[in-house]
């Protein structure tokens, strides 16, 4: 793809986080931006401040003319625009030259030495941690991520062409249209039944992506995953290996075994043994790029986090509140560990709002007994996304598998008078959809209490 012939890039589905982060890239590269979304965030005022042209209408007659020539425009959507979108019809009707995300990223990425992170959990907070340590150690990296760096409160970190890190997405399997130097595969648990029908073409999905590195690429693999690649493991028998891990003034402190030595005193301030472990591999990818273990202990000493990923909205002696994307079971369950890990004393309220009507249904058992584990919990009605209701599938249905004697199901309007009921000490909220718009309602109704 020549982009030097491209004067504007549209984008539908512009204020979604990984399209978000390509946008800015093409803003940053001197082109007109714009694009339509459904709601204003604080994403799409972000790119607004940066000079992207946005709309909220799906209306063609709200597009800015300098986007409706075709010859100069490339016309970016993602997979989560539903079909008949009107606009999109429109561009393709009239012969535009239009593009996935992925294979925008694939075109971005191709001419440049490209680490890319895959996996079903862990992607987002293993990208952001690879992109800023190869940004502390001065490499010329562009870092497209899921989510927002809490140290550059952004979603792309931009320190020059040659390299890139990116998030390969198994959604649609969009990670196809990537061929990267450095792959990593941190888990293959089943999500995205809808897409794959069954977790075997998840994992033949996962396989398929391996094989798209580079002539000698090489391909980390969490030990004890069905591949083969350099390994990488906390506390076990690994290439890579977190040993004599320990928690000092609340962040860990670990050591390194390398296929190559024992490199010791790894500080990082994220819970959980999952982040650990997304540590780990980050850290690997990065020294086979090439950065030296002095500066990447400075850099992950240094790594602040991303945003409602275990994120501390409220942190006192006598009450903490956090909130966490995890929408998948398995997360749940590292969310709960990290927490009890930190809080063991506690007594912890979980907030959940279930994200897909099919994600639920296909995991209604294990979300069940992730869930069962907190000492109380609230559950709000499922957040639909991109899917129609499935009948019998409802949050009380869910609620109803639950064993937990403190349970509710709860409307959002609701929510601050039952945590206040609450004699829990540690508040999470939990979930994928739009949950996180009641962060900011909660965390300023408690830190006025606090």
């Amino acid at each position: 793809m020549n982009f030097e012939s491209i004067n504007s890039v549209y984008f539908i589905g512009i204020g979604g986080i990984g399209m978000s982060a390509i946008a800015r890239y093409f803003v940053a590269h001197g082109k007109h931006v714009g694009g339509y979304d459904k709601t204003p965030t604080e994403i799409t005022r972000a790119l607004q401040d940066l000079g992207a042209v946005i709309h909220f209408n799906d209306d063609v007659s709200e597009i800015e003319t300098s986007f409706l020539e075709a010859e100069s425009t490339l016309v970016v959507y993602t997979p989560a625009i539903p079909k008949g979108h009107s606009e999109l019809e429109y561009f393709k009707a009239n012969n535009f030259n239009i593009l996935k995300r992925s294979a925008i990223l694939g075109a971005i990425t191709k001419q440049t030495f490209c680490l890319a992170v895959a996996g079903t959990h862990g992607k987002t907070t293993t990208t952001s941690i690879l992109g800023h340590l190869l940004n502390v150690c001065d490499s010329p990296v562009t870092a497209f991520l899921g989510g927002i760096s809490e140290n550059y409160d952004s979603n792309l970190i931009l320190n020059g062409t040659e390299v890139t890190v990116v998030e390969a997405d198994e959604f649609d399997r969009s990670f196809l249209a990537l061929s990267p130097n450095l792959a990593s595969i941190t888990s293959m648990d089943a999500d995205h039944l809808d897409i794959y029908g069954s977790a075997e073409a998840l994992v033949e999905s996962f396989k398929a992506f391996s094989e798209c590195l580079k002539p000698g690429g090489k391909l980390f693999v969490k030990q004890g995953l069905p591949l083969d690649g350099i390994t990488y493991g906390v506390e076990e028998e690994a290439d890579y290996s977190a040993q004599n891990v320990r928690i000092e003034n609340g962040s860990y402190v670990f050591d390194i075994k390398t296929p190559k030595g024992i490199e010791h005193d790894f500080r990082f301030y994220l819970p959980g043994r999952h982040n650990l472990s997304n540590a780990l591999i980050a850290i690997a990818m990065a020294a086979e790029y090439g950065c030296g273990y002095d500066d990447l202990k400075k850099g992950l000493a240094s790594y602040k986090g991303v945003k409602r990923r275990f994120t501390y909205q409220i942190k006192t002696e006598d009450f903490v509140f956090i909130d966490d994307y995890a929408h998948h079971p398995e997360e749940i369950k590292a969310v709960h560990q990290a927490v009890r890990e930190m809080y063991p004393d506690k007594k912890v309220l979980a907030i959940f709002q279930p994200h897909l009507f099919s994600r639920t249904k296909d995991f209604a058992d294990a979300f069940a007994e992730s869930l069962s584990k907190f000492d109380e919990l609230l559950l709000l009605d499922i957040y639909p996304a991109r899917e129609l209701p499935i009948e019998g599938v409802t949050s009380q249905w869910l609620l109803d598998k639950i064993e937990n004697p403190r349970k509710a199901l709860v409307e959002k309007a609701a929510l601050i008078k039952e945590i206040e009921k609450s004699k829990a000490q540690v508040v999470l909220t939990i979930g994928a959809g739009d949950i996180g718009q009641e962060v900011k309602r909660i965390k300023e109704a408690f830190d006025v209490k606090n």
